[in-house]
């Protein structure tokens, strides 16, 4: 069995980096964003349940989830973001299961999932968990940097993420991100000689 460390942090906190930091050291790595977009891209194991509860407005012509209506609805909306997620959430934990068979061979498997706090399923799956933490200033600036958004739209997104002291609480290990890539890559690479140690241990 490999050693998995579940990875979690919201948004702007860096987690996409931190995971392909530890990718360069051998890490195998599964992205659930990764795997949502895929289940709801166009031909997507999840589209036929998404139609049938939600109806075509929110499928586009090209057949995949229409992304910018549902976000507006789910944040609208807390019973169609909990009817959006059991349709997603099996299906994600699925494949998830499945990529992590195929990486037996690598020393340990980072699972990169935001929303770890609300999943004991892949709790339960991982050995460890890291939370990957900045302050929320940091957070603001970035994404509306990468995005493109308003400080008021990236405050309405991390409002309806788990808090940030839920996140630490359930944390075996934190990588403090506000200073800077060479800090980050310090802060893997350390936990990279733990994990592999960790893995050679189960």
């Amino acid at each position: 069995m490999v050693f998995c460390v579940g990875l979690t942090g919201g948004i702007g906190c860096g987690k996409s980096t931190v995971a392909e930091l530890f990718a360069g050291h051998g890490a195998g790595i599964i992205d659930t964003d990764a795997i949502s977009r895929q289940l709801t891209n166009s031909g997507g194991q999840a589209i036929a349940a998404i139609r049938a509860e939600f109806g075509n407005d929110y499928i586009t012509a090209e057949g995949s989830l229409d992304r910018i209506r549902m976000r507006k609805l789910i944040f609208a909306d807390a019973d169609a973001k909990r009817c959006l997620e059991q349709i997603l959430h099996p299906l994600i934990l699925e494949q998830a299961r499945l990529q992590l068979d195929r990486l037996q061979d690598r020393p340990y498997v980072i699972i990169v999932v935001p929303l770890l706090p609300e999943s004991p399923a892949f709790q339960k799956l991982s050995q460890r968990i890291l939370v990957v933490d900045c302050g929320e200033n940091t957070q603001i600036a970035r994404v509306s940097r990468r995005n493109r958004m308003s400080e008021a739209e990236v405050r309405a997104i991390i409002a309806q993420q788990t808090p940030r002291d839920q996140r630490l609480r359930i944390a075996d290990d934190v990588i403090h991100n506000d200073a800077g890539l060479d800090s980050l890559a310090e802060r893997v690479a350390a936990l990279h000689r733990n994990y592999s140690s960790m893995q050679s241990s189960i």
